[in-house]
Parts: C-alpha cells; structure tokens; sequence
C-alpha cells in the first residue's frame, strides 16, 4: 500500500486524541489542529499531552511523515497592516514550535490575504518574510503552503503565486505544498478530463518543482470550476466527481504523501477512505 489517506480529524479533549480517532476511521494517515483553530492563543503544550501524543502515534502506526497538522484560520502571513502582520507571525512562529514539540515534521497553512491594501506582490513578499522568520524561530518542521480557491482576497490561487513565495524563502529545505482538490478545481486548474489533469500536473512540476509537493487535501467541490468558491463536497458527489479521484489513487506521484479528505460529512469519512483504497488497486 503506497498511499496515506486519511481526514482532518478531531483533537477533541487534547491532541493526543487524535491518533486513536484517525485510527477509528482506518486512517493511515491524518491532520489536526494543534491549538483551538478560533483563537489566537492557546496554553503551553505539557509534557503529559506531548508524551501521550507521541505514545498514541506509535500505538496506532502514524509517522510524522503521514501527519499534516493545519495552522489557525486566523493567520495571514501576508498582512498589510504591521500590527496584524505582527501577531500572525507571532501565532505563526507558536504553531510551528508546536509541531516541533510534538515530533511532527510538517505544518499546512494557508499563504495570506492583501485585503485590497496592498499589491499582491508586495503580499506574496510579506508571507515569504513571515516564513522566513518561523523556520528561523523552530528547527525539523516544514512550512507547507496550501493552494487556495482564490476566494475573496486571498492568494495562492495561482501556481505562479506558491513559486514567488517559495522562490524567497531562504531555507527551500523547509518549505513545502500541498494542493487542495477543491481549491485548486475553483481556481480553474481541470483535474477531471485526462487531459486537464495531464496539464495541471505538469504546469504544476513546471511552475513550482515536483519535488515541493508534500501532501494533498483530497475534496470534491460544489461549486464550478473556476469559480474561485471554497465549498468542499464528499468525495464523488460534487462537480469534480469520481474519475478525478480514480485516477489520483492510481497516480504515483502521490504515493507516501499525507492524502487528507476535509469533505463535510464526517459521518462517512470511513467509507470515503474505504473507497479511496479500493480504487488503487
């Protein structure tokens, strides 16, 4: 078995939770929140919870190279106000020293906003600057820049805009993708006909580097492509449909990479999985 499919689940009660509830869905692999997602600050991780999360991994068969924790909803690296960019490196930095502390080797976050203030360039810069400063303040995790759907402000929409910010990070040793289904079909890259999905990959390998991709958000979508609308769907019941998906779990470009499904319905994450393993043989 070469691909690691799994869920975002939850970390209810305390992180060290969520290996046994990844495990329950028949996961092998899964992503979590480190800290509440909604709030800027979270109590100091203790050795307790970090020991029992450790224990857990081991117990139920989870490597750090299969776990993809995702940063807050609140952090945008890229903002154009000094006090906001202050306190999202700040939350930033706390959540990549989190990882550390928990032996993981990766975190997912979303690249930024310019909030129409300033020039998406300028943006693209800041978020760069913003990595920068977390892999300076943290050693052994990976900063993972996820694709967007280009939904309001946001940026990383565009491949150009993940190879601008990866072309100013200093340590290119620590930065990393992973490509949401769902966002990448809304900002209007074709992942259904074979030859969409041929050409998306390879403006993919061309424009950012093959070798940058370190885990995939596995999601259908209910709105169009190319409609810059984040509205994740289960998998094969939205506008993308099943073949995408066949021909992802047959592809080996995404073999021993976290595949983690944020699909809405958490109830079926165990089918999905299910499914998504029956379609790679």
């Amino acid at each position: 078995m070469k691909k690691y499919i799994g869920a975002h689940v939850s970390a209810a009660g305390g992180v060290q939770n969520a290996p046994e509830n990844a495990h329950n869905i028949g996961a092998k692999a899964f992503a979590l929140f480190t800290k509440n997602q909604r709030q800027w600050r979270a109590k100091a991780l203790d050795k307790k919870t970090i020991d029992a999360f450790k224990r857990n991994c081991e117990k139920f068969g989870y490597s750090p190279d299969h776990i993809l924790p995702h940063d807050s909803y609140l952090i945008n690296l890229g903002h154009p106000d000094k006090e906001g960019l202050a306190k999202s490196r700040e939350a930033f930095v706390d959540e990549m020293q989190r990882c550390e502390q928990l032996g993981l080797n990766r975190l997912n976050f979303h690249p930024g906003s310019h909030l129409n203030r300033i020039e998406a360039d300028e943006c693209l810069t800041r978020i760069a600057e913003s990595i920068n400063i977390a892999l300076e303040n943290s050693a052994g995790v990976t900063a993972v820049i996820e694709n967007t759907a280009g939904q309001g402000t946001n940026l990383g929409f565009d491949f150009v805009h993940i190879a601008a910010i990866i072309d100013q990070v200093d340590d290119k040793s620590r930065v990393g993708v992973c490509i949401d289904t769902c966002h990448a079909w809304a900002a209007g890259y074709d992942l259904l006909t074979p030859e969409g999905y041929a050409e998306t990959w390879r403006q993919f390998d061309e424009i950012i580097g093959a070798k940058y991709l370190m885990g995939i958000h596995l999601n259908d979508a209910k709105k169009p492509m190319g409609s810059h609308v984040d509205r994740h769907e289960s998998i094969g019941k939205g506008t993308i449909g099943p073949e995408a998906f066949v021909r992802m779990m047959k592809d080996p470009r995404f073999d021993n990479i976290p595949i983690i499904l944020e699909t809405p319905n958490d109830e079926i994450w165990a089918e999905e999985i299910a499914m998504l393993y029956g379609w790679e043989e």
